[in-house]
């Protein structure tokens, strides 16, 4: 196995020397070998140096990886642990987000007040990134030039996203109970016992299933609202012009 010295390690794992050491004074690190006043490193050290840039990179704070690094050396597997994280925190929608400019957003809403950009920011719909816009969702400013362009005003538009998104968020809590409640808690354990690796797995695979069937059963729901809601509008609009015509006499010999 290859050796280091403590400069040499810190530049294979493209680090500082003053990192390397923060790392061993936190335990993250296990002390060199000591040949005379030199202090020697394995390949052993150097991949632990990789893990914890790439947990670094990833968002990790030193707090956490001490505590994924503890869980391994209890006997762990670090993949069951890390794939549990990504299965949480990885997107929930395959969408490519878009960038367009101040220009091509005035061509899709003429005549709105500028100042609706600054409300999309807030709400998170657009994003600004140097001379031009972010769309996290194209989909969704798509659907809102539609709205506006079929008359909408776009203060309307605006409201129905913020209300729409209150709205949603209480449906992704209920799914989240009913799933903690019913399915969750077989492989969450309430006691000082951590689950094992192979209740990790099964608990990655659970919340990768639920992912679809939530937005599935949500699709469902909106096209059947959406039909009945659909056809009793415009039965109630028919009765309003069969009504109207009765009064002004154009619907008597209808009758």
């Amino acid at each position: 196995m290859a050796e280091y010295r403590v400069d040499e390690l810190a530049r294979q794992a493209g680090t500082t020397v003053r990192n390397v050491r923060a790392y061993q004074d936190r335990g993250l690190l296990s002390p060199p070998r000591r040949q005379g006043r030199v202090g020697v490193y394995s390949e052993t050290h150097l991949a632990r140096l990789r893990l914890i840039g790439q947990l670094l990179e990833r968002g990790y704070t030193l707090g956490n990886i001490a505590e994924l690094m503890a869980a391994w050396e209890r006997g762990h597997e670090l993949s069951a642990v890390l794939g549990l994280e990504d299965v949480v925190a990885s997107p929930w929608s395959d969408e490519v987000p878009a960038y367009i400019t101040l220009t091509e957003l005035a061509e899709l809403f003429p005549a709105a007040d500028p100042d609706f950009v600054a409300e999309a920011i807030a709400l998170g719909l657009l994003e600004a990134e140097g001379d031009r816009l972010r769309a996290p969702s194209p989909r969704l400013l798509h659907a809102g030039a539609e709205l506006y362009a079929a008359g909408v005003p776009i203060d309307a538009v605006l409201g129905h996203a913020r209300a729409l998104r209150r709205d949603i968020e209480r449906i992704a809590q209920r799914f989240i109970r009913l799933a903690a409640e019913h399915v969750l808690a077989r492989y969450l354990h309430t006691d000082d016992d951590e689950p094992p690796d192979d209740d990790l797995a099964a608990l990655i695979d659970v919340i990768r299933r639920l992912r679809p069937l939530a937005q599935m059963a949500v699709d469902a729901e909106l096209a059947r609202a959406m039909e009945r809601l659909t056809l009793a509008f415009a039965g109630d609009q028919m009765s309003h012009l069969v009504d109207l015509g009765r009064l002004t006499g154009r619907g008597a010999s209808a009758s």
